[in-house]
């Protein structure tokens, strides 16, 4: 089986010259932040995540993990592999320098990111919730919970987990039962969590669960969740580990993917009661919590782009050595790389994965100007375009990882159905996707609800004009079927935005029925303008062989791919007419 291999230049070239680092670096006034230092820091990522992470997600898959009774023991090699991690710095690179952080614009952590979620999901999840974890404690924490939290978590001695499911409350956190009373400077917790990834393991000496729960005086509904910081272990005053916490992983769960990562659930205060201590203010959880929520949807999207990629590398290489039949125009038997149908999944999988990085990664450089832009103005419609992207960054590229990975599976043919191959455990890995930190029809659900319908459509608004405006910009780079695709994608998602305005109030069933079509209409439209804008931007670059077959990869893009926008469109105006047309008991 094939390893990873990072896409170097191509991540280089969507931070640096996509999205144009330069002007990122001016706008958060950090000296460092440079093309020269982008460069090494990938660099370097890359060497960890092929010469170390990659080659044991075949053997963790194969091994998975197992519950005994001093707790969860991760698959062999993942805890030397998560302290190489933590000890070259990867897990600090955008946090706050005041606990140990580099400082750097987010933007750079996501190549890395990507690179440790393809070459190994399963140990790429640990990394990942401990870096929403330490987003929410940083934004909503005590200065003491910070003071002993934070600098272990960012120098990936401790990593974090999120609480929020329960057996009984799943996307509905309103039926949540978790209980939190007050004992003290602390609580106790007492409650039942489901589907806690790496809720317990044997990588690190503690582990910080952010759980939400209810205090005793707490209103009914969402309103009244409040979200506690629980350690695996306590921390004494002088900053050493103290006594087991009343908190256990009393099960893990049977995947279908993923099997090296933990997924867990956890029983607090069996025992009289875990200690909590409350992140923010009471009542206000959920609140915080989407703080830690915001940033691993952004990366989950990044995960399916991770997995797409890997998926590609992998099915490129079967079929450059796999030999079958006499393609058209060649005189013998060959690799099917030659065969139109082989290179029409190919191109589907490459073109797509390149557009779901460069969405992924342009939320990411809008969160940094929203953090740091010197002006309010840039930093306030930053935060709108990413409160808008967020969604479909999550929602698009998970959705497309499912087409991809299966595509993956089928240039192998039969062979991709056998799990020796390696083609399967993309696709089984790719499958959570879709469904943790918020399923796609929860996505669609807050794009048309809180995205368009709540402001009217304004957010949506500014960027249909500003991909117009690139169109007007970047059309003499296309071929006029090109051109005229991109152009009549943006009218298809004005259209489907006015639509969805128009008819919301009198349709209560409009919304939720064209939700998932609008959100796949707008990933369409959004690669398109980003793999428009590439194919012009690329123009010049060093490379000269990456720059062809970047221009060949938007071209297949908007030429094949995009029209799949227009669809979407016919579906959207088609309404909920026919979605809700058999009664639920006929179903």
């Amino acid at each position: 089986m094939s390893e990873y291999r990072a896409p170097l230049d191509e991540m280089n070239f969507v931070v640096d010259r996509l999205h144009d680092l330069t002007s990122l670096s001016v706008d958060i006034n950090n000296e460092d932040a440079s093309a020269e230092l982008l460069g090494a820091v990938l660099s370097e990522a890359d060497k960890l995540a092929n010469q170390v992470w990659s080659p044991l997600n075949v053997p963790g898959d194969q091994q998975g993990v197992r519950l005994e009774d001093d707790g969860v023991k991760a698959a062999d090699g993942f805890a030397e592999a998560y302290r190489a991690y933590a000890e070259g710095g990867w897990g600090s690179l955008y946090f706050d320098p005041n606990y140990g952080g580099q400082g750097l614009p987010f933007s750079f952590a996501m190549p890395v990111a990507e690179m440790a979620q393809a070459s190994n999901m399963s140990l790429g999840l640990c990394s990942m919730l401990t870096a929403g974890a330490i987003e929410a404690i940083h934004a909503h924490g005590s200065d003491e919970l910070k003071d002993v939290y934070l600098e272990k978590m960012i120098s990936g001695e401790w990593t974090g987990t999120m609480n929020l499911t329960e057996p009984q409350a799943g996307t509905d956190l309103a039926l949540l039962k978790s209980s939190a009373t007050p004992n003290g400077d602390h609580f106790l917790i007492k409650g039942q969590k489901i589907f806690i990834t790496r809720g317990d393991h044997d990588m690190t000496d503690n582990i910080v669960h952010l759980v939400l729960a209810r205090l005793p005086d707490a209103p009914v509904g969402v309103k009244g969740i409040s979200l506690f910081l629980v350690p695996k272990y306590l921390v004494n005053a002088d900053g050493s580990l103290g006594e087991r916490n009343d908190a256990y992983a009393i099960n893990v769960e049977h995947k279908l993917g993923i099997h090296a990562s933990p997924t867990c659930v956890m029983s607090y205060g069996d025992n009289g009661g875990a200690i909590g201590y409350l992140v923010g203010k009471p009542h206000q959880g959920l609140m915080a919590m989407f703080t830690m929520m915001n940033n691993e949807r952004l990366v989950v999207g990044l995960q399916g782009v991770g997995l797409a990629d890997r998926a590609y590398q992998h099915a490129l290489e079967y079929a450059r050595e796999r030999v079958q039949s006499k393609a058209p125009g060649q005189p013998d038997s060959g690799a099917i790389i030659h065969h139109p149908d082989i290179r029409r999944m190919l191109m589907s999988m490459r073109s797509l994965t390149e557009a779901g990085r460069a969405i992924c990664y342009l939320t990411a450089k809008q969160i940094d100007l929203s953090h740091n832009a010197d002006d309010a103005e840039v930093r306030a419609q930053a935060q709108r375009r990413v409160n808008l992207l967020t969604p479909i960054a999550k929602g698009w590229p998970t959705e497309v990882a499912q087409e991809v990975t299966s595509h993956g599976v089928q240039i192998h043919g039969g062979m991709g159905f056998i799990e020796e191959t390696g083609a399967a455990q993309f696709y089984r890995d790719a499958r959570i996707l879709p469904i943790y930190e918020g399923t796609t029809g929860i996505q669609a659900l807050d794009l048309v609800g809180r995205k368009m319908l709540v402001d009217g459509g304004a957010a949506v608004a500014d960027l249909i004009a500003e991909m117009q405006a690139d169109v007007a910009t970047y059309a003499g780079d296309l071929t006029a079927g090109q051109a005229n695709n991109m152009r009549e994608a943006i009218a298809a998602l004005e259209l489907s935005v006015e639509q969805l305005l128009s008819g919301a109030a009198d349709d209560v069933m409009l919304a939720g029925s064209i939700s998932f079509d609008m959100l796949m209409l707008a990933g369409y439209v959004c690669g398109g303008w980003q793999m428009m804008r590439a194919n012009a931007l690329v123009e010049g670059h060093e490379n000269i062989t990456f720059a062809i077959n970047k221009k060949a990869t938007a071209a297949y893009y908007l030429d094949h791919v995009l029209p799949r926008a227009f669809g979407h469109l016919r579906s959207i105006q088609a309404g909920s007419a026919s979605v809700m047309a058999i009664p639920a008991d006929c179903l």
